[in-house]
């Protein structure tokens, strides 16, 4: 687990910064938004989503103002107390990917941006298979991730010593695992950076939970 201990470590020391930086990141990623308003929209009434590795919870902040009931769960004790005190409306949870705090079939639907990029990739379906788990029968998952085969790595982000890597996957292995886990994937879809971003290729995954207890 030493790969998640850094990944804990060097987002509790950018925990702050990370907030004050990325709350209203939605603001400037219309597609994004377009993507989770139509995630919303096929959610099983009354059902909660989850938004996976939350950080401070921005997606999920931005879930509960379109009427949603959203659970952060993130891996950084830190960034859950950061989000709780800046995004009240949203529950949140400190866990790990790989053993989801939550009961099986808690969600309608489960979001992941840019979350899975810090897994070794032999624990991809592990949590896939927990994303499935604490889904409800045809519930939905939406992946975002960087798209292409490198790892880069920082050790100091805004001025903070950190050891993370940053794994990039290519599309197509992302949804081979997820179909492997039990998913089907219903869209596939990539844009270039925008303007503000990390200059990176952006993989966009929605797949579909089976039905089969």
């Amino acid at each position: 687990m030493r790969d998640h201990d850094s990944v804990r470590r060097s987002y509790d020391s950018v925990a702050e910064e990370y907030t004050a930086r990325m709350h209203d990141e939605l603001a400037g990623k219309p597609l994004d938004r377009a993507l989770l308003a139509s995630l919303l929209e096929q959610t099983e009434p009354g059902a909660g989503i989850a938004d996976l590795g939350c950080g401070p919870g921005h997606v999920a902040a931005w879930l509960a103002e379109q009427g949603a009931s959203a659970v952060g769960i993130d891996l950084s004790a830190a960034m859950v107390e950061a989000g709780s005190r800046r995004f009240p409306q949203v529950e949140f949870r400190q866990g790990d990917l790989l053993e989801l705090p939550a009961k099986d079939g808690e969600f309608g639907s489960v979001v992941a941006f840019y979350t899975i990029i810090h897994l070794d990739p032999a624990d991809l379906r592990r949590a896939f298979e927990e994303a499935a788990r604490v889904l409800r029968p045809s519930g939905l998952a939406l992946f975002a991730f960087h798209a292409g085969e490198e790892i880069r790595h920082l050790d100091e982000w805004w001025g903070h010593e950190v050891d993370l890597d940053f794994r990039f996957f290519e599309p197509a292995r992302i949804a081979d695992l997820l179909e492997a886990a039990g998913f089907t994937v219903e869209m596939r879809m990539e844009r270039a950076h925008y303007a503000h971003e990390v200059d990176t290729r952006r993989a966009y995954l929605l797949a579909r939970r089976g039905t089969a207890a």
